[in-house]
This record gives C-alpha cells, structure tokens and sequence, in this order.
C-alpha cells in the first residue's frame, strides 16, 4: 500500500474540503492517505481519520506574527516542520500532495532541503499565484506582472492577506524561487487554464503542468426545492445571489451594492456568507444571510435563486459557479481569471470585468426568460462531477510512482 500525505492550510472551506474528498476518493482506490494540516482551533473542530496536525496554534500565531512585521514569510515553525519531516519519514511516504502551504506553518527552506534530498515525487496543486509572487496570492487588481522577472515595490495593498507592516517582496521572490524550483519529480496542478498560463509565464515553468478543474458532489449540489422563498417572504421577487466565503472588493460586494440600487422593485439581491461586520456595509434592501457550512441549505438556496452573479475581480476557478449550475440556476460574471472557463451559452454569460451596466442587462435578460436556461444548466453539471476529476489526480500518483493501472 502507498502512503500519500496531503498538505494544505485548513482541512474544511474551499481547499479544504478539495484535499479531504481527494484522500476519500483515494482511499477508496487502496492508498493511505494522511491529510495534514495546522494545529488551529478551526482545524481542530472536525475529528477527521488520519489527520496530522502541523505545529499548535501559538507557534502558528508566532509565526504569523513575524510575517506581518518583517515580510519575511516561511522562516519560523522549525520544530513544527522538523516533526512533520520525522512523521513523513517513518509513516515511509510514497508521495507528497501540496495544496496552500502559505500561511505559516511551515518553514520552506527545511521542508523543501528534505524533499530533494529524499527524492520525494511531489504533486502541487496551484489554488491561487502565490507560489510564484513574492507575497500576493492575486495581482490582476493591481495590474501588476512584476512576479515574471523579480517581484519589488509592491503594489498590493499591505494590509491585505497576507498582512504585512515591510516591502520584503524581492527577498521573498528570489528565496522562493530558490526553495520551490530543483525538485526532481514534480507535477503542479492548476484547477483553470488561466492559471496554467500564468505559471509557464513564471520561475516554475521547469515543471510540468496539467490542468484538472475542480469538481463538486452532484448528489449534494443538484435542484432541491424548499420553502426558502415562502421563509424569507420572497414568493413574488426575482432573486438575484451571490455567495462567497468572505465578502470584500475583490469578491464584487460593491457591486452588488451598486445593483441594490438599479434593479427593479421585484428583485432581491440575498448575499450568504456574510457577517456582522458586513451587515453594517450593506443597505437594508440586500438580504443578508450568514455563513453556514451545510450543503444542503446552500444547494437549497441556490434552487430558489432566479441567477447567480459572480462579479469576482479575482479568482482562479470559482467553485461557486458550479455549484449554482448544478442546482439549475445560470451565471453572471465577469471575464477574470478562470472564472468564465466553466460558462457556456446557455447556462449563464460572461461580462467585461467591472462592466456594472452589463452585469445588470444581463441579470433581467435571464430573470426575464423563465427557466429556459434549467435544462442547459444540467447538462453542463454533468461535467462537474468530482469524481471524474479526483480520478485525473490519481492517474498522476500512478504516474509518478509507476504504478500500472
């Protein structure tokens, strides 16, 4: 039996939950899989088999701290690596499978000194830029391609993820140019061709690259009628929804802001994902509903939904999108990142980026056709399966440990 460790920041949320339904599905194909992930009181809530947790929390707050107020990210959490490394080496790993390694948890010149001593094939899954910038995860915002040729003076906003009080992002680039490239076996997975496109324009273009979107459970995300519509008293509106983990300019909450106050009188923008902090922005008229972690009541609500907008200014390869068509309800977004990869004429349209007016045409065009675009929007789901996707992720596991089929 191979043994695989899997890594990523948090083992629930979006990349979290890609890393567990990844190790289910290979379990079920006869590997062991060990997930790992910081010690954080949010890791901690759910009592997953075969989970590692990297570090405690206190290391992880300390090295977010000395982060934020030098820049330099990577350097602490040694003795948090060192026993990760003494877990892999005598669990004998077979292969590693790297998700969101920023975050600090781990310290990435002793991590990835042990990967190439050891030889050990490595599978990067890209979930966002980082890996190739000196700090940001995204820089279509800020216009800025300076990650091709030697990041400096960065023009991201520094009190943005990841916070940072000094301009180390020179520094960061080379050392993690140095880190990341020389491994000997090594396959980087980018979810959206945009991304794909961006790492062979980056240090990382040594590696081979393959795409494998992102897939979602089509026995949870499929149309589930409920009474979400009498509940919230909307019986004779037209709902126009946006979803998001956390809600900020660069997830379009300004946008959708701006539409609260050009739709007619019988629509209803309902935002989910939202908080307190939130519930103060907006005005009265967006119906705001808090983050919840239940699939089912999401999938509910995308049902009842007339569209789905997604007026993201950044992304990679929105799971949102899919779940919305899964249920049967068509999108709205903006032409960023891989966002429009997975919209097709008939299950949504695509918009310039930061185009309002035309977010906003093409919102009543669908509230205005009936469900013509339900049956369209099922179909395309099918591709969305999840299972046909982890099975890609498998298939390089075979590859890189030679494994025949």
């Amino acid at each position: 039996m191979k043994t695989i460790f899997e890594i990523n920041s948090y083992n629930i949320g979006s990349t979290g939950g890609i890393m567990m339904r990844i190790a289910k599905q290979a379990r079920t194909h006869g590997y062991r899989v060990v997930t790992c992930c910081p010690g954080t009181k949010t890791n901690r809530q759910k009592n997953f088999p075969d989970t590692y947790y990297i570090g405690n929390r206190f290391g992880h707050l300390f090295h977010e701290l000395f982060a934020k107020y030098t820049g330099l990210a990577g350097f602490c959490s040694q003795l948090a690596t060192l026993r990760l490394i003494s877990k892999i080496k005598r669990e004998k790993c077979d292969l590693i499978h790297l998700h969101n390694i920023h975050g600090n948890y781990i310290n990435y010149p002793v991590f990835f000194s042990f990967i190439k001593r050891k030889k050990i094939p490595i599978v990067w899954t890209l979930h966002d830029c980082w890996s190739f910038t000196g700090r940001c995860p995204y820089f279509d915002m800020v216009n800025c391609n300076k990650w091709e040729f030697g990041c400096s003076k960065c023009p991201y906003p520094k009190n943005s993820y990841p916070s940072t009080r000094i301009d180390c992002t020179s520094v960061m680039w080379r050392k993690k140019k140095k880190w990341f490239n020389g491994i000997g076996r090594c396959v980087l997975v980018t979810p959206s061709l945009w991304l794909a496109e961006k790492v062979q324009k980056s240090y990382l273009k040594e590696y081979p690259v393959r795409v494998v979107n992102n897939g979602i459970d089509l026995d949870v995300f499929k149309p589930i009628e409920s009474d979400f519509r009498k509940r919230y008293s909307l019986e004779n509106k037209k709902i126009v929804l946006g979803v998001a983990f956390e809600w900020e300019t660069r997830k379009g909450l300004d946008v959708f802001i701006e539409l609260s106050e050009k739709l007619p009188a019988d629509y209803q923008i309902v935002l989910v994902g939202t908080d307190d902090t939130i519930d103060k922005i907006i005005p009265s008229n967006i119906l705001s509903i808090h983050r919840t972690q239940n699939q089912q009541e999401l999938a509910q609500i995308y049902t009842a939904a007339d569209v789905f907008v997604n007026p993201t200014r950044e992304e990679n390869y929105p799971t949102v999108n899919m779940e919305a068509i899964a249920c049967g309800t068509p999108v709205v977004t903006f032409a960023t990142g891989g966002s429009p990869e997975m919209i097709n004429e008939g299950c949504g349209y695509v918009v310039a980026k930061n185009d309002c007016d035309g977010l906003l045409k093409k919102i009543l065009l669908i509230c205005s056709s009936g469900d013509v675009f339900k049956k369209k929007c099922l179909e395309k789901a099918l591709l969305f399966d999840e299972r046909d996707k982890f099975d890609n992720y498998l298939a390089i596991y075979r590859d890189l440990l030679e494994i025949s089929k």
